[in-house]
């Protein structure tokens, strides 16, 4: 009888450069960050360390370290004194260049796989490895990201280098490695496109594919990430699936046995906590202290504090932090109308603003375009906005299922300024759009007017896709914290005025 060998995997995937255990927005230590998660890591030559990509981007401190110093090493600094075996690309890992990227992959001891980044000569950057573990296992690791990067990064990040269709690219991964090795790995930075427990489709794009990529390869184990959503281990359509969620606040174990034809698989989803490994938080301390100096450095006054309510109320009732963001994005660009949203986890500005509370405020780097829009364009986009919105049984507004399950997306609501307009849910999705003005005038299909909004709504993300074909007058390469924190050296005292009328009924 063959003997049975045992696999065990630690995945963690979108750290976003939450490595300590703070949330930047509170004082205290809270059970987030990778420190907080790597204290339960028991390594052995019969482990793997592996990380699903979203690294560099994300966090106050992933802004300090990309904005004063310059370099990712830091960072794989961190994840080499972790242990960690194979990492992943994710999109954000992008978002501050190829020489940016290339500073973190360069000192990083793991290596990277990902199937679908293509050099100018069409050769596979980052090929899947065989690795055999120290009880003689071999096991088959191949990686991929979401094609979506191409259409939300900046062509000029990604170099000479293409990202291609990660079906494909898993695909010719596995063909190679299927008569070599006893267990196969796909580390996909993308997620699922239906729900899995209803099986309803959530998205027609190819931005996640994980269920298509289950429905046809035979993958032993599917790693998954980008959707920040929390996916306990679970076999579908053969593959054994997982994901969790975003900023170290959990990771997944996972133990494998192989031998006589069968291969077990289970899975725990742990939440970080515990205490921190010592020696990490002294070692990577001055990058601590200095991101924290940093942030606390004041950049300007408001005339009161913006702070947020429920996500209903606000989209119900506007919000003064949007107005602000629309504010800045208007004065900036010189645009019309402008169009903003906000996080899942909102953190808003006290009257005494400093970098900190920007950053946490606004943590993307989206930069801002501006586009040239019709009426009927601008009417669809609406449109869209309003599907945020539903009834509940007692005929009171409340917010979509669509919204909420199985990913929470309150980030794809938007807010707007410089037009006046009413939504009336009592009114199917589609045409809720009861009243559109602009300079108190009805806004006419062919009117035009100019847009400003992010680089990612721009690309048509979020059900948006009204505006991939509106043509682009400006492209800004200044990300939107950058252009608040000059707003403030334009403007240390800011009184916050109401960008925009909306109105919502029933009310």
């Amino acid at each position: 009888m063959e003997q049975v060998k045992t696999l065990r995997i630690y995945f963690t995937s979108d750290i976003h450069g939450y490595i300590y255990p703070t949330s930047y927005r509170e004082p205290g230590e809270q059970d987030i960050g990778l420190f907080k998660c790597v204290n339960h890591f028991e390594k052995d030559g019969n482990t793997l360390i592996i990380d699903g990509g979203d690294l560099l981007q994300g966090s106050p401190l992933g802004a300090y370290q990309h904005d004063t110093i310059g370099t990712a090493k830091p960072f794989a600094e961190i994840m080499n004194s972790c242990g960690y075996d194979y990492v992943t690309l994710g999109n954000h890992d992008f978002n501050f260049g190829m020489d940016y990227l290339e500073s973190y992959l360069g000192t990083l001891n793991a290596r990277c796989i990902c199937e679908n980044i293509k050099t100018a000569e069409g050769k596979t950057r980052f090929p899947w490895q065989l690795h055999t573990l120290e009880n003689g296992l071999k096991v088959g690791i191949a990686g991929i990201v979401t094609d979506y990067v191409n259409v939300w990064e900046r062509p000029e990040h990604l170099g000479t280098d293409s990202i291609t269709n990660p079906l494909a690219a898993a695909k010719a991964a596995l063909d190679d490695m299927r008569d070599k090795v006893d267990i196969t790995i796909c580390v996909y930075h993308g997620g699922f496109e239906r729900d899995l427990s209803t099986g309803r489709v959530l998205s027609q794009s190819s931005e996640n594919i994980a269920c298509r990529i289950c429905d046809e390869l035979d993958f032993d184990i599917l790693l998954t990430g980008h959707q920040h959503m929390s996916v306990h281990g679970q076999t579908y359509n053969g593959t054994y699936i997982v994901q969790p969620i975003d900023s170290g606040r959990e990771f997944i174990s996972i133990t494998a046995e192989v031998g006589n034809g069968i291969k077990k698989i289970n899975g725990e989803t742990i939440p970080a906590g515990g205490t921190c490994p010592q020696q990490l938080l002294e070692r990577f301390r001055d990058m601590e202290e200095g991101a924290q100096l940093w942030l606390d450095s004041v950049v300007g006054y408001m005339n009161k504090p913006l702070m947020p309510s429920d996500h209903l109320s606000m989209a119900a009732n506007g919000c003064a932090l949007t107005d602000f963001f629309n504010t800045v994005q208007m004065e900036s660009t010189g645009a019309e109308i402008s169009v903003t949203s906000l996080a899942n986890e909102i953190s808003g500005l006290p009257q005494k603003v400093r970098r900190r509370d920007v950053l946490t405020a606004y943590p993307y780097t989206n930069t801002m375009v501006v586009l040239e829009i019709t009426g009927a364009k601008l009417k669809a986009a609406l449109e869209r906005s309003a599907e945020y919105f539903e009834l509940d049984a007692e005929g009171k507004i409340a917010i979509s299922e669509t919204f909420l399950k199985p990913k929470v997306e309150h980030y794809n609501y938007d807010y707007y300024a410089g037009i006046e307009y009413v939504f009336d849910i009592r009114k199917p999705v589609g045409n809720r759009l009861a009243e559109l003005k602009f300079n108190g005038k009805n806004v006419e299909n062919d009117d035009k007017f100019t847009l400003c909004l992010n680089s990612y709504r721009a690309s048509g993300a979020g059900g948006y896709s009204c505006y991939c074909d509106c043509p682009k007058l400006k492209e800004d390469d200044t990300e939107m914290a950058d252009l608040i924190l000059a707003f403030f050296d334009r403007h240390p005292k800011v009184d916050v005025e109401k960008a925009g009328k909306m109105t919502i009924l029933p009310q």
